[in-house]
């Protein structure tokens, strides 16, 4: 994983409450681009959120690390995708496959207390992600 991502994850871990660690998860979305409205088109968006997600997908240049990019219309979500967005950008596709979403919320302690619809979001979204990989 990422040293960036493995700094937020360390932060969250360390924060003892979960308002604290909601205000760093809002926090942390206002870090992600903005998505220019122009790509926020029905074939971007996410089926199984709840909230509207925009996910692209590709290879870098090397087309040996993945880029995300991704934006959603609602501020919790933004910054639980931002969470995902650190995760996965500029592991392998072979790395990228690894990764259990789930495990990593659970260890920050962020799954108690996302409500079933979200984690179903996190979960579709993360599914895009390894479904774009295992084309690779």
């Amino acid at each position: 994983m990422q040293s960036h991502y493995n700094t937020i994850k360390t932060k969250l871990i360390s924060l003892p409450s979960w308002q604290d660690k909601y205000r760093e998860i809002m926090l942390l979305g206002k870090t992600l681009p903005l998505l220019p409205n122009a790509l926020k088109v029905d074939n971007a968006k996410v089926n199984g959120c709840e909230s509207n997600v925009w996910l692209y997908l590709s290879l870098d240049e090397t087309e040996t690390t993945l880029l995300v990019v991704s934006d959603s219309d609602t501020r919790i979500v933004k910054g639980l995708i931002a969470l995902i967005v650190n995760c996965f950008n500029g592991l392998t596709p072979a790395q990228a496959l690894e990764v259990n979403i789930s495990e990593e919320f659970e260890q920050m302690g962020l799954l108690k207390h996302l409500s079933p619809s979200r984690g179903n979001g996190i979960k579709a979204i993360v599914a895009m992600i390894q479904q774009y990989c295992e084309n690779y």
